[in-house]
């Protein structure tokens, strides 16, 4: 079921979004400053790729104040309006009963892309 709602997921709109992360990761690693925010960006990618069958844990050792202060930057600078995209594209999704598997990959892509830093993918 994993593989279908993935391959589900890349033909209707997955492929597109793992493009944009990618291709903002790479702009962002442009600069030296943007680098930590590009890898960033490379993980939502990755996760937006291959949703099904992942989950989203914190680390163990997690950076700890820096951490804190990197999801805070993400935040003021895009990290809201890529979450509040994933929300809306989640509800709408949710409006029909066939969505609710993909609108819940969606929901799950909220909750990383408010707080990238110390996470990872699993």
């Amino acid at each position: 079921m994993k593989l279908l709602g993935n391959i589900i997921w890349l033909i209707f709109g997955g492929i597109a979004i793992f493009l944009e992360y990618i291709l903002a990761g790479l702009a962002l690693c442009v600069t030296i400053v943007g680098i930590p925010f590009g890898i960033q960006a490379f993980k939502l990618g990755m996760l937006a790729l291959w949703p099904f069958g992942q989950r989203i844990e914190y680390m163990d050792n997690a950076p700890g104040c820096l951490s804190t202060v990197m999801n805070i930057l993400w935040l003021i600078i895009g990290g809201i309006w890529i979450a509040l995209t994933h929300l809306l594209f989640g509800l709408l999704l949710f409006i029909t009963i066939v969505g609710i598997p993909w609108g819940k990959q969606h929901f799950k892509m909220v909750s990383l892309a408010l707080t990238p830093f110390g996470r990872r993918i699993v």
